[in-house]
């Protein structure tokens, strides 16, 4: 059995509260700094034969302990990026941002696709291929990713079976938490399991 570990990055720092998506120039906060340490502590355990990221600063800033620790490169994949949306770069806080205003509700008709950003069924493809991608170049080893909240939610869906309409609040990956995937020798994920190996810095 060997296993693709996928990290969610660290905080971010974002007072503002702005759906940051793919815009560049996201980077941790301090907290964030101290979960991407934590990340690679919980690593010192693993046989890593890989190291892949999402190309997003949040993501390869998370990954740089990890990758100093095991002494290997980031391999940067943008596959694993954050899912694309149209309400990048609005403040979305619920009651006071984007959804209050008339202009955003056209984006809103088609909750199971979803009509405002990149179709759930195109993350799973992609997600897919960067978790096999990953366990390929580990050739045998773990494999670790970063990646982002709802990438990885929804794949995780799509391995139970789940809906993948769902309250973004009650998902469970939270800040540099660790969905697992195991693979077994005939190249079949057969489950997953979860950690949060920072829940103590969790705001």
């Amino acid at each position: 059995m060997a296993y693709v570990h996928v990290v969610r990055h660290g905080e971010v720092e974002n007072p503002e509260k702005i759906l940051y998506g793919r815009q560049p120039g996201w980077r941790l906060s301090t907290r964030g700094q101290h979960m991407a340490e934590t990340i690679a502590e919980w690593s010192g355990t693993l046989d890593l034969g890989a190291l892949h990221v999402s190309p997003l600063q949040r993501a390869q800033e998370t990954a740089t302990p990890v990758s100093q620790r095991h002494k290997i490169e980031i391999t940067t994949d943008p596959q694993l990026i954050e899912a694309g949306n149209k309400f990048e770069g609005k403040k979305f806080d619920i009651g006071i941002g984007a959804l209050r205003h008339p202009s955003a509700w056209r984006h809103l008709w088609n909750p199971w696709r979803p009509s405002w950003g990149e179709p759930y069924v195109e993350i799973v493809e992609r997600m897919k291929n960067a978790i096999f991608a990953a366990h390929t170049a580990a050739n045998g080893k773990d494999a670790l990713c970063v990646s982002h909240q709802l990438p990885i939610w929804i794949f995780r869906s799509f391995i139970e079976g789940r809906s993948f309409l769902h309250d973004p609040r009650k998902r469970e990956c939270t800040l540099a938490s660790v969905t697992s995937f195991h693979i077994d020798d005939q190249g079949i994920i057969t489950g997953f399991t979860y950690q949060e190996p920072a829940a103590h810095l969790l705001p």
